[in-house]
């Protein structure tokens, strides 16, 4: 995180307090200052202040960029559309579309309190009891997400849900294709079964796109206080979710490597004990869970030899990103052994 600045990387304060003095003067009053929360690849996150209010303001990465990949539109939607459900998510205050306001359409926020845990030794320094008790409120949160009813809350014509999965096989593939660099045998034979394979889709509902514990905040009661990072929302299958979390938790627990090992804490839900309650509190069929297993296996594969691509062609830079390359071959072995196991 960035030290307070009046100058931000993508943020123009002056101009932010000119238009908040216009659009929403109980905002904020005097000069503001900020943050850098999170930035990268994925959107911009900042925290705002004029000393006595807070909030966040969350706009695209810095230079060209796909507007599908990063339209604030569609997350300030998605979250404002889920306040008042069991969903936890921050209270949006405004959207703006006019690029010449900071450079880029940002919407704001409310600021959260709360911890984003990404791993084990964070969880086992606050003892088994309590990582059981954030473990399980993070599954009943995404089981939570898709028990609403798309429609009941003005998301009906979130995505496009026909040919989800299809789609998804589809467009991971041409990822790949984009970074070609080296050969992956174990790529083109996962490709092959998770094209052939795809089970019937499972009912309509909303997809966070990328769920885990660490884009979830926890409070100081160990209760998730707000689900973050909806840029990859959409309608389609949710088991594209949890098969995903399942990932993240065997990156924990199965030593492939990753992004977070949070599951490798003492306390957290085992696998099975996950899936049993989120089957239960979500109501839907986990018999081929292996296939979403296998399909985000793909798709965290490709997602890491795109960021080595870059890497080698010396378009990004970044601490760690000489070993994404090794991520890859194990998530795609893993994927393909995640096709063979049992249906539950």
């Amino acid at each position: 995180m960035n030290s307070p600045d009046t100058a931000l990387p993508g943020l123009d304060l002056d101009r932010l307090t000119e238009w908040l003095a216009a659009q929403r003067p109980d905002l904020a009053e005097g000069p503001l200052r900020g943050q850098l929360i999170a930035g990268g690849k994925s959107n911009l996150t900042y925290a705002i202040t004029d000393g006595a209010t807070s909030f966040v303001l969350r706009r695209p990465p810095l230079g060209h960029v796909l507007a599908t990949a990063h339209d604030m539109s569609r997350e300030h939607r998605v979250i404002s559309a889920l306040a008042g459900t069991d969903v936890p998510v921050p209270a949006t205050y405004a959207l703006c579309e006019d690029t010449e306001i900071i450079g880029a359409p940002f919407y704001l926020m409310e600021l959260v309190a709360g911890t984003p845990y990404r791993t084990a030794a964070e969880l086992e320094a606050l003892g088994p009891e309590r990582t059981t008790v954030i473990s399980t409120g993070s599954i009943d949160t995404l089981a939570a997400l898709h028990s609403v009813d798309p429609a009941a809350v003005g998301l009906g014509d979130f995505g496009r849900p026909e040919g989800f999965l299809e789609r998804q096989v589809r467009r991971w593939k041409k990822q790949l294709d984009a970074s070609h660099s080296r050969e992956l045998p174990a790529a083109v034979e996962l490709h092959e079964l998770l094209a052939a394979s795809q089970p019937p889709q499972s009912a309509t509902r909303i997809v966070h796109g990328d769920y885990r514990l660490d884009n979830v905040l926890v409070d100081a009661t160990d209760h998730v206080a707000a689900v973050l990072d909806w840029e990859m929302a959409t309608l389609g299958d949710p088991l594209t979710d949890i098969g995903l979390l399942l990932v993240y938790q065997r990156m924990g627990t199965r030593r492939i490597p990753g992004v977070t090992d949070v599951a490798a804490a003492q306390g957290f839900l085992s696998e099975p004990e996950m899936l049993d309650r989120y089957a239960r509190r979500a109501g839907l069929d986990l018999t081929h869970i292996g296939f979403y297993v296998a399909l985000a296996s793909f798709k965290l594969a490709v997602i890491a030899e795109g960021i080595y691509y870059r890497y080698l062609h010396g378009q990004t830079v970044g601490a760690g990103f000489e070993n994404m390359g090794d991520m890859v071959d194990p998530l795609l072995r893993a994927g393909i052994a995640a096709l063979g196991e049992n249906d539950r």
